[in-house]
């Protein structure tokens, strides 16, 4: 196939309406489409296979982060006030949320574990940036992260159809043709 207009045109063209995307009175996260858009790059490139694994896998990733927030936020000094006893208790949230993401894909539909880790990190960069229409609201930043993932397929998708490919016929290789020595 060749490119109309080059992929790095239409990429970057995509790319820069994501300003509309996240600089509105909604504030989203524009750059959680862009680890899912290379995310289905990574898989192979933009087809309704690798975006449904993604489209599994990532909201998934983004739940378990919400509950790990969710447990901090509720329950943090759940083993005293200071620093260490609130790190210890963060550490014992992840350690046991992770391991069960981590199990979670081992279930077909979850089985792309790398596309939770996508979700997962998106949420948490998400909630801690102060993105989402409500800052700071555990609940909004995963529903507006799990929106922007959500779009990566489909930018990825965009990407390649809107350089317009077409068809190249094969060039012919040149049949051998013996030479003799004189």
């Amino acid at each position: 196939m060749r490119e109309r207009i080059p992929h790095e045109i239409v990429a970057s063209v995509l790319a820069a309406t994501t300003a509309f995307i996240g600089g509105n009175a909604l504030h989203l996260p524009p750059w959680a489409i862009f680890i899912a858009w290379a995310g289905t790059f990574l898989l192979g490139g933009p087809n309704l296979t690798n975006a449904k694994r993604l489209w599994c896998a990532m909201p998934m990733g983004s739940t378990f982060a919400l509950v790990i927030v969710l447990l901090e936020t509720n329950a943090g000094t759940a083993f005293g006030e200071s620093q260490l006893a609130r790190n210890f208790f963060a550490a014992l949230c992840i350690l046991v949320v992770n391991t069960t993401l981590m199990y979670t894909g081992r279930l077909p539909l979850f089985s792309l574990i790398p596309g939770m880790f996508f979700g997962f990190a998106s949420y948490f960069a998400t909630f801690f940036g102060g993105f989402g229409y409500d800052a700071g609201n555990a609940w909004s930043a995963w529903i507006c992260v799990i929106a922007m993932n959500a779009l990566g397929p489909v930018f990825a998708w965009l990407s390649i159809r809107l350089a317009f490919p077409v068809p190249v016929e094969p060039v012919p290789s040149p049949s051998p043709t013996l030479h003799t020595p004189r």
